[in-house]
């Protein structure tokens, strides 16, 4: 309804109206290129190692994780592929260190043995379904500290920089 009244306010030809309702329903209606999930968070190394009293839920760094792969994968693998990925196991960078008093159960110390790792399967498959690719990968980063990354700000800046790293290597051309 919402189109109708825009294309009526508009006053848009017949033929970009019907361009702009077929790119939507095209939009809603074809699978995405990039597809991320995961095994059970519970048996993560990160989720059973965690020390942090009142950590964030696996399923939200999991789906910022995902939304970022997603993102990244799309611009990378070539256009009518289909990529999936499944990651079986995370170790995210730092680690509480509960030791320290009751204030550092929730402060998550960085330091270079708390390096992160992502264990993960992917398929990439062509548009009519043809396998390209396929295999499993351990993406470990242990200098992790010692190179630069886009924002402080991000508790997933170390885990993003490894999956844009193995995406590079991984799918690039040449």
């Amino acid at each position: 309804m919402k189109y109708l009244q825009m294309i009526k306010r508009l006053h848009w030809s017949i033929p970009v109206a019907l361009a702009l309702g077929c790119a939507r329903v095209m939009a809603e209606v074809a699978p995405p290129a990039v597809k991320v999930d995961w095994t059970d968070p519970s048996a993560f190394t990160e989720v059973r190692q965690n020390a942090c009293r009142n950590g964030v839920k696996p399923e939200e760094w999991l789906a910022e994780l995902a939304r970022h792969l997603q993102r990244r994968a799309s611009k990378v693998i070539a256009a009518g592929q289909r990529l999936d990925v499944t990651v079986t196991d995370i170790r995210r960078a730092g680690a509480c260190e509960p030791w320290r008093g009751p204030r550092w159960d929730d402060v998550r110390v960085v330091k270079e043995i708390y390096s992160p790792r992502i264990d993960l399967r992917y398929t990439l498959t062509t548009a009519d379904g043809k396998l390209v690719r396929s295999g499993e990968a351990t993406l470990h980063d242990g200098a992790f500290l010692s190179r630069a990354t886009a924002s402080r700000d991000d508790p997933l800046r170390y885990e993003k920089r490894m999956l844009d790293d193995w995406l590079r290597r991984e799918f690039s051309p040449g």
